[in-house]
């Protein structure tokens, strides 16, 4: 079956972007965690994996369509770090990605306006509010929709 054959899901970042990054060059743990997940299928990325590899930029395409079906069902969901850390690492991508992918944005508003709602009953980072009414600014400023939220 052609790699193209099959879902998106069942494939690893190497095979979709066509690229085998191979064993890190760089004794780390953040480098040898980043090629590991490089080589796992996307269906089997949690929610720490999701939140680390888009802090580091890598696999966007991919990885933010996937952690905003996450975030429709917790808006919440934490990685390692805090409730919301999931969002929070979606929320600080460039614009220049978002400017690339704005079909993305209207999911990516509602996640913010559903956390923004739910943020003052939960522990989690006191710069969270702040970050999330800044990325919802900046995203509905990409659309032209209204900055309120």
């Amino acid at each position: 079956m052609p790699l193209n054959a099959r879902p998106i899901a069942d494939q690893t970042l190497d095979e979709l972007e066509c690229v085998e990054w191979g064993p890190p060059t760089f004794d780390s743990a953040l480098a040898t965690n980043i090629h590991r997940l490089r080589r796992l299928p996307l269906k089997q990325y949690g929610i720490e994996d999701l939140r680390l590899m888009i802090g580091q930029q890598i696999g966007l395409n991919y990885l933010v369509p996937r952690a905003l079906d996450h975030l429709e069902a917790h808006v919440l969901a934490a990685g390692d770090f805090y409730p919301g850390d999931l969002l929070a690492s979606v929320a600080r991508l460039s614009d220049g990605f978002w400017a690339t992918h704005q079909i993305l944005i209207p999911r990516a508003l509602a996640a913010i306006d559903a956390a923004l709602a739910r943020v003052g009953k939960v522990e989690t980072s006191e710069k969270l509010p702040g970050e999330l009414r800044a990325a919802r600014a900046r995203l509905a400023a990409l659309i032209g929709d209204s900055p309120a939220g």
